[in-house]
């Protein structure tokens, strides 16, 4: 059986917004129902950066596992001009082990993680026109406020990163996207008070938005902290919110989550809960204007193997990508890797 190559242009040009929010909302839903394999994470640190391996199975719309190897390295960019997530996915047949594609990871992460905002800003923010404080104004944040625009109506953006020009760039670029205005720049705190989205996207190691910087009833999505190291949302203010989980203990571990437990201010059971648990209906979203959410997003592998299905059935049925054979099928190839039974 031949396997898919995709490249990242074939990803890109597979995965629309809508979709992508469809089929990550359902691989919440598996999760939290337990119709899922159980999401698995390995991290492992090199001197400039670390590898994260992410793998995880859902039972729809197909018997799907994938595996994800991701290389994260901040300094890319300035170092070789390369972006700072680099990988590869593996999507294989959940009932025999077949492998079916093989896709660049870095399109699919950047918007299975967009989704997984927008999915819980659409059961977690206020319903009404927003103003969106976004900082870090990257790759991801650029898909950040697409997706979000996607569920949400936005009345205006402020954009804020440590590099002003980047800000200036995001703003001019994506003000015709979104269709509303967008400031960069504007002073930080300033931006967070007058707003009721908020979405941290960043290689942060430190608190970026603190107690008493934010209104209440805003929803703030904290997308960068991905390992122990990285730190975007104060301790004190996860503290005195309702905080959604993508993963609990993965949140626990590496998350945003993880420094308040450690601050000794939070408890892992301090969580309202997770995600999914919120999708599938077992627990309430935004019961009042004035409740304060913060979405602990640290990245979920059943986010991968959703997005990455959606894919390889699109890439078959319109003929995209290479086809290739991995398992064997050359009879020289068997005769020469007995060790492969």
């Amino acid at each position: 059986m031949s396997a898919l190559i995709l490249t990242g242009p074939d990803v890109a040009r597979l995965l629309d917004v809508n979709g992508c929010i469809a089929a990550v909302e359902e691989a919440f839903r598996q999760h939290a129902i337990g119709a899922a394999l159980p999401p698995a994470v390995v991290a492992l640190h090199a001197d400039a950066g670390a590898f994260h391996i992410k793998a995880a199975g859902v039972s729809a719309p197909a018997p799907y596992f994938a595996a994800k190897i991701n290389g994260n390295f901040s300094g890319n960019q300035a170092r070789f001009g390369l972006p700072t997530i680099q990988g590869i996915l593996v999507l294989a047949d959940l009932t025999n082990g077949t492998p079916l594609a093989i896709m660049d990871s870095i399109e699919l992460t950047i918007r299975r993680t967009a989704a997984a905002t927008a999915v819980a800003a659409r059961h977690l923010a206020r319903d009404g026109p927003s103003i969106v404080t976004i900082v870090g104004c990257g790759a991801q944040a650029r898909a950040q406020l697409q997706f979000v625009a996607a569920v949400r109506r936005i009345a205006a953006v402020h954009a804020h990163d440590i590099d002003d020009e980047a800000a200036r760039r995001f703003a001019r670029d994506m003000a015709p996207v979104i269709g509303v205005p967008i400031q960069p720049g504007v002073d930080l705190p300033r931006s967070l008070a007058a707003s009721r989205i908020v979405i941290t996207c960043t290689t942060s190691r430190r608190p970026i938005v603190h107690a008493g910087q934010i209104a209440p009833g805003t929803f703030v999505a904290a997308v960068g902290a991905d390992n122990p190291e990285k730190n975007e949302i104060d301790a004190a203010l996860l503290a005195s919110t309702k905080v959604v989980a993508d993963v609990l203990d993965q949140s626990a571990t590496i998350g945003d989550l993880h420094h308040a437990i450690e601050a000794g201010v939070m408890r892992r059971d301090d969580a309202y809960a997770e995600l999914g648990e919120i999708v599938a209906g077992r627990k309430p979203g935004r019961q009042t204007d004035g409740e304060t959410f913060v979405f602990d997003s640290t990245g979920m592998a059943l986010q991968d193997v959703a997005a990455a299905a959606l894919v390889y059935e699109r890439a078959r049925r319109q003929r995209a990508g290479r086809s290739v054979v991995f398992n064997g099928a050359d009879k020289t190839a068997r005769r020469w890797t007995p060790w492969l039974r």
